[in-house]
């Protein structure tokens, strides 16, 4: 303790009160993320109060968990509980964000991060006593995540298309799209679906994921969209010239072996009246100013645990998901690109949308 200050008492307490408060909401994530999978929380959308019984009758579960589970509800002020009767009430307002029926706007789907990317702490700890990284083969259940998102999904047609109506009536017609780093393919697969004379390509180097992806677009008989394995370590000299008219890649470049190598294989395949559209975390590059949104901690959280150790692991930079708008549009410009604008949309708080041409 550096004597010279004297020691506040009164800040202490604050601060000891605060990670009281972290730790409960830390508690109520995971209890959030167990409501989300058990679907507890969809069972009781619309329903009036119910005994803890008849709840656990009504999701097919465990009386004395659902019990337990509900205790953490109550005491979190999520689910409202009537002592007399010994019932539970799921208030409406409170559906309207913690259930499958709101969409996008489901935070519980979000929790389920936090305990997915936990599983790995021993593994992480390890990588920070000793260097290194995690393959990507230990976040299965983080790519299940990602597939029920829908926030890039909806935002991406009913935001980023109506503000760009040329490209809205390409896609119509028909014109050949990339998903460089496409994950479990659920964004390719719905516009495969919403634009049928299109011709959709996926990329990725996880087997687990592009499995998924093309289950999905063989249940929805789509014959307009494929699914390749593949690194894009070397992009920058396999990428066909001049190829597609609109590439996407969505939070997947910071997490690359070799970012720079494939945005450059990117600027290499985009048609010269081509789009490239590049989601990305909304981060700044910049802790100071990156305190100021509300979702920081949770973003930094999460990249520590996921986005940067399967880019070490890869024997990549690390960039993680805060590298910033900052750095960002430098790698764009390193890899040839001359026009860059960036868009933020109400329907997507987490991301940037750069849309970017050469």
């Amino acid at each position: 303790m550096d004597n010279n200050n004297q020691f506040d008492a009164s800040r202490a307490e604050q601060f000891a009160g605060t990670l009281v408060d972290t730790l409960n909401k830390a508690s109520l994530t995971m209890m959030i993320s167990l409501g989300h999978r058990t679907g507890l929380f969809d069972s009781l959308v619309g329903t009036q109060l119910l005994t803890s019984q008849q709840i656990a009758d009504k999701a097919n579960l465990n009386e004395r968990y659902v019990r337990e589970w509900l205790g953490a509800m109550t005491t979190g002020s999520i689910i409202e509980y009537n002592d007399e009767n010994k019932t539970y009430k799921f208030p409406d307002e409170h559906a309207a964000f913690l259930t499958r029926q709101a969409g996008a706007d489901n935070f519980a789907l979000f929790a389920q991060m936090i305990p997915a990317v936990a599983k790995n702490e021993d593994d992480l700890v390890n990588c920070f006593k000793n260097g290194g990284g995690l393959s990507y083969d230990k976040f299965h259940q983080f790519f299940h995540i990602m597939n029920d998102d829908l926030t890039v999904i909806g935002t991406f047609s009913n935001q980023f298309l109506p503000s760009m109506n040329h490209l809205t009536e390409k896609l119509k017609k028909g014109i050949s799209v990339l998903d460089a780093g496409c994950g479990t393919g659920s964004l390719l697969n719905h516009l495969a679906t919403e634009f049928p004379n299109s011709r959709f390509t996926g990329l990725d180097f996880t087997d687990f994921a592009i499995e998924l992806a093309r289950k999905e677009a063989q249940d929805k008989g789509l014959t307009n969209v494929e699914f390749e394995l593949k690194d894009l370590s070397d992009f920058d000299t396999t990428a066909s010239d001049n190829k597609y008219d609109l590439i996407i890649t969505n939070d997947s470049i910071h997490d690359q072996h070799k970012p720079k190598n494939v945005l450059k294989g990117i600027y290499k395949s985009l048609k010269v009246d081509g789009v490239y559209l590049m989601v990305d975390i909304n981060g700044t590059g910049h802790v100071h100013k990156d305190a100021e949104n509300p979702f920081a901690p949770s973003l930094y959280a999460i990249s520590c645990m996921h986005c940067v150790p399967v880019s070490i692991g890869q024997g990549g930079e690390g960039l993680g998901a805060m590298w910033g708008e900052e750095k960002i549009k430098e790698y764009i410009a390193d890899a040839g690109f001359s026009s860059v604008e960036t868009k933020r949309f109400p329907t997507d708080p987490f991301n940037n949308w750069f849309v970017i041409s050469k």
